[in-house]
């Protein structure tokens, strides 16, 4: 069965933190997708639009939302970190490809959630942690999310917002280099989570983030904390 492609309408480009763009489409009513998957977007050369290559996102929208939300993290000269820049705008158009990918909640499971991210990463986690609040899963559902600085954080105040809402939702931000007023975590994601988290075995494990990170949090999750692979779940991106 062929995978689906649609011509989408940007309805928001925007930078909301260090060179961290999101940006918006409208979604059409035939899309379909489970939380944790990704999407490949024609992304163009700003000096040819003929000139085609794809690149692959991960949706941060739930289901249940009347818009295809992204993040991207700019990368200078990167093709699709020019396109975001200088090409996307409000009502261009685009096509996508998807949904694709088997980075899904297991909600068989009998374990809580804990979910690791860094920076553009946490992307699917605000998929499918709000879809699953919404949909009244009661278990408990940790998100860790580490960044740089201050200046690097995104969507901390909605993910701050649902902590007040729903009572089995923790966040534990963590800074690498953060200012002396920072009252959060301090340090890598990789050397926090023993702080964090203090029974791994009644955890179900996903990760995103940067190869290096997702490569270090699978060794450590296998050989020191006990995860079993059928508890792991990684992703990674470049």
């Amino acid at each position: 069965m062929p995978v689906p492609s649609y011509i989408v309408s940007c309805t928001k480009n925007l930078l909301i933190a260090q060179d961290i763009y999101e940006f918006r489409f409208a979604k059409p009513k035939e899309c379909n997708f489970k939380t944790g998957q990704f999407v490949l977007f024609d992304v163009p050369l700003v000096e040819n639009s003929a000139d085609i290559q794809t690149r692959a996102l991960s949706i941060a929208s739930t289901p249940s939302e009347d818009e295809l939300i992204f993040v991207a993290k700019m990368k200078e000269g990167g093709r699709a970190s020019r396109w975001i820049m200088e090409l996307l705008k409000v009502e261009s158009t685009v096509r996508m490809q998807g949904p694709f990918g088997n980075f899904t909640l297991d909600e068989k499971t009998p374990k809580d959630y804990l979910f690791i991210a860094t920076s553009t990463g946490v992307a699917p986690f605000r998929s499918q942690i709000i879809d699953a609040l919404k949909r009244g899963d009661r278990r408990r559902m940790d998100l860790v999310y580490g960044v740089r600085s201050q200046e690097d954080l995104f969507w901390d105040q909605e993910l701050i917002a649902l902590t007040q809402t729903y009572d089995n939702f923790f966040l534990h931000l963590a800074l690498s280099n953060p200012t002396n007023d920072w009252k959060g975590h301090r340090g890598r994601v990789q050397t926090l989570m023993p702080q964090i988290i203090h029974d791994f075995s009644r955890k179900s494990v996903y990760v995103c983030g940067s190869p290096e990170m997702t490569k270090e949090l699978k060794q450590l999750c296998l050989e020191q904390w006990t995860i079993t692979k059928t508890d792991l779940h990684v992703e990674g991106y470049i």
